[in-house]
């Protein structure tokens, strides 16, 4: 019996040894979401992942603007994220410790465009995993009911007339005079200034003015900025508060979320925001926009030629494998993601749900997405006529910096600053940053 109780203690203790080393080999996944708008779907991805594979998927997804100070809380922690972004070669520098080399992976071997990647001589750290475009998204139902009006005060009958900045504003300023007749409350939604919800003016509008620059100097990034393109920043985000839905002393209130709700209910004929945006605007309760009538606009500034320009297209949504995770959690991590990308069910997730436009080879022409305003950017990238903006801003010195504009910008609105000062704040604290001080 005494030698029984043993056997069976020995035997127990090899069960429960072999049990935990399985779950070590197999790993698990910790996922940090960058877009608050696709918390819901990544959520659905893990259960459906983990329901195939029994392999345990956690995603915890950041406030908008919060993603930098949320990745430092939770790397700091024990159970630390396994996935998480970054958001180009400024964001690989602040978290290249943590970053594993991806280029023996299939993720990496998938990509379309291999030089999209982060990556140096040793190795590959940040795979891109979609390719987005933004820009002017416009309501056409309204616009139709604007050039169908009899006293309209300019001659273009049609919004693909519409190829520059100086027709923008024609189009724009008079359809504030008829926003009655029209049935809006302001051409533009609400330029939203509310804590972390600046994003689309100091980041995605302020790539204009820094795209032209760098492609004057024929640099990807600099040590300083002159700023050459100020004044045409200016042109474009006055035109957006002057003629907003929304007074500018309330501006600093205002979220996306209530910029999408206005365009969808139809109080606005335009909103500047990136194809993502379809998601935020067809669930909105009460929802007037229909696929066939939202579409996009370039964004014109006044540039010199801009009339062949077209959407901004990048991407700053760089996947990276955390270097400090076990290598059963590394494993797991690049598993679940090659699984997203090359599945049946995650390619339907990331072309129907997340609506992203797939920089990997895995997607056939029809998993092509089925969103409308993705569908835009394809077409806009496809045409040969025009040529995209790309997204320079990754190359922006910080999070900080960008934050410091949007206060610059809002101050502005409120007339509590000069044009003249906010031009050199950029100027000096780009400088500044840039030089590490």
């Amino acid at each position: 019996m005494k030698g029984l109780r043993y056997g069976v203690a020995a035997a127990l203790t090899v069960i429960l040894l072999s049990g935990c080393g399985k779950s070590k080999d197999e790993g698990s996944v910790y996922y940090l979401n960058f877009k608050p708008e696709a918390s819901g779907t990544w959520q659905k991805i893990a259960q459906d992942y983990t329901k195939e594979t029994g392999v345990k998927v956690k995603v915890l997804t950041s406030a908008s603007g919060n993603y930098e100070q949320t990745l430092k809380a939770e790397t700091a922690k024990r159970d630390m994220p396994t996935l998480f972004q970054i958001n180009g070669p400024v964001g690989y520098n602040n978290w290249k410790n943590f970053c594993a080399d991806l280029k023996d992976t299939e993720l990496y071997n998938w990509l379309l465009d291999k030089d999209m990647a982060v990556q140096d001589e040793n190795g590959v750290y940040g795979i891109p995993y979609v390719v987005e475009g933004y820009g002017i998204i416009y309501n056409n139902a309204i616009m139709k009911k604007y050039f169908a009006l009899t006293n309209k005060a300019v001659s273009y009958s049609k919004i693909e007339e519409v190829n520059n900045f100086d027709k923008l504003k024609e189009v724009v300023e008079d359809m504030t005079a008829h926003a009655e007749e029209l049935g809006i409350e302001g051409v533009f939604a609400s330029t939203s200034f509310s804590s972390g919800e600046d994003w689309r003016w100091q980041t995605h509008l302020a790539n204009l003015p820094v795209y032209y620059e760098f492609k004057d100097k024929g640099v990807s990034d600099s040590a300083t900025l002159d700023f050459t393109y100020a004044n045409n920043f200016r042109n474009i985000f006055d035109l957006y508060t002057d003629n907003s839905c929304t007074p500018k002393a309330d501006l600093a209130k205002k979220t996306v979320n209530d910029s999408m709700e206005e365009f969808a209910l139809g109080k606005v004929a335009m909103v500047q925001n990136g194809n993502w945006a379809w998601g935020q605007v067809k669930d909105v309760e009460g929802n007037k926009v229909t696929e066939e009538d939202i579409k996009f606009l370039p964004i014109y500034t006044g540039v010199s030629g801009e009339e062949t320009q077209g959407l901004c297209t990048g991407t700053e949504n760089y996947i990276c494998v955390n270097s400090m995770a076990s290598e059963a959690d590394q494993k797991a991590s690049i598993d679940f993601m090659e699984w997203v990308f090359s599945s049946e069910i995650g390619k339907q997730y990331v072309t129907n749900d997340l609506g992203f436009i797939s920089p990997f080879n895995t997607f056939s022409e029809e998993e092509s997405p089925s969103d409308p305003l993705a569908k835009q950017v394809l077409e806009y990238m496809s045409n040969k006529d025009l040529y995209s903006v790309n997204w320079n801003f990754t190359a922006f010195p910080s999070q900080q910096f960008k934050d410091d504009f949007g206060a610059d910008l809002l101050n502005y609105t409120k007339g509590k600053r000069e044009w003249e000062q906010v031009m050199e704040d950029v100027k000096s604290k780009w400088a500044s940053e840039k030089a590490g001080e």
